[in-house]
């Protein structure tokens, strides 16, 4: 089985004493987002062969990865560096040291291991069109060597995105569009072109219907790059989230609407504001990352 840590939230960068009592623990249990039972994911090493983590900030997370390294327990680094304004991501780490992040993570545990995340493309007042150029050559040109794979996808408007972005443009005037499908194609052929040109190996995460040549599906969950990194094969079949997804199966271990980096384009997240507030009430030794909130009690017939 490979564990997620998380697509739904920022693990490395905000939860890593959790993750890691529930490593000692060999467990953790992960409430249903869908009202569902909640369920326990097993973290022992004869259960959980491999984790993928997603993160901005692995920094407060390298002593983790050192011991998983150090038990021989695989792993990939999915983090994702833009370099977009403030406006758009509030609380991130500066671009040079998320660049100085992934060098370092490559330096310890190969460039198989980590994977530079470009997305998604918010186009914007800030970030127009030739903004996505100068900054993915600049990244590529940081990066060249230290990563084989830029992930890249276009914006998807949920509808608490869309409320995200239309509170910012009321309250900023910061205007920002969802382009037709042909804008979307040329802007991500040319961008792949530019990490191509550093050696960097360009992948659409999901979105099949904006496939350029120049572009393959991206396998977030890939285990082809876990077992090179394991040394062995790791196995697990092919099980996307969504059409288009080509990742192996996995189970996640992290819960919505609990990233306080404030990027106003999360699909993870409703509000900042709410989120910040939910990682104050974080128990680090609780065996979930946030417990599911207790239906009110029934009253009885009279």
């Amino acid at each position: 089985m490979i564990v997620s840590a998380s697509y739904k939230t920022d693990i490395p960068a905000f939860y890593g004493s959790w993750f890691r009592n529930r490593l000692a623990a060999g467990f953790a249990k992960v409430a249903n987002p869908y009202g569902g039972p909640p369920f326990t994911v097993p973290l022992d090493p004869q259960n959980a062969e491999a984790f993928v983590f997603w993160t901005r900030n692995a920094a407060p997370f390298l002593d983790t990865l050192d011991a998983l390294s150090l038990e021989t327990r695989p792993f990939a680094v999915q983090m994702t560096v833009t370099g977009y304004p403030r406006a758009l991501e509030r609380s991130v780490i500066d671009t040079q040291r998320a660049v100085g992040q992934i060098r370092e993570i490559a330096r310890r545990f190969g460039s198989r291991s980590v994977v530079w995340r470009y997305d998604p493309v918010l186009i914007t007042d800030l970030t127009p069109p030739a903004f996505h150029e100068r900054m993915v050559a600049d990244l590529a040109q940081d990066l060249a060597g230290a990563v084989d794979e830029m992930v890249l996808s276009f914006a998807t408007i949920y509808r608490k995105t869309g409320a995200n972005l239309r509170r910012l443009e009321r309250e900023t005037g910061l205007a920002w569009r969802d382009p037709e499908a042909d804008e979307k194609r040329n802007l991500l052929a040319r961008l792949a072109g530019i990490a191509s040109e550093h050696g960097i190996r360009p992948t659409l995460c999901a979105q099949p219907e904006l496939h350029v040549p120049s572009l393959t599906p991206a396998a977030c969950i890939d285990i082809r790059r876990l077992s090179d990194v394991a040394g062995r094969e790791i196995g697990a079949r092919e099980k996307g989230n969504r059409p288009g997804c080509a990742c192996a199966e996995s189970r996640d271990i992290g819960a919505y609407d609990s990233c306080p980096h404030g990027c106003l384009y999360c699909y993870a997240v409703g509000r900042p504001e709410t989120a910040k507030r939910k990682y104050g009430r974080h128990d680090p030794d609780g065996a979930f990352l946030f417990a599911p909130l207790r239906p009110a009690p029934v009253s009885p017939p009279a």
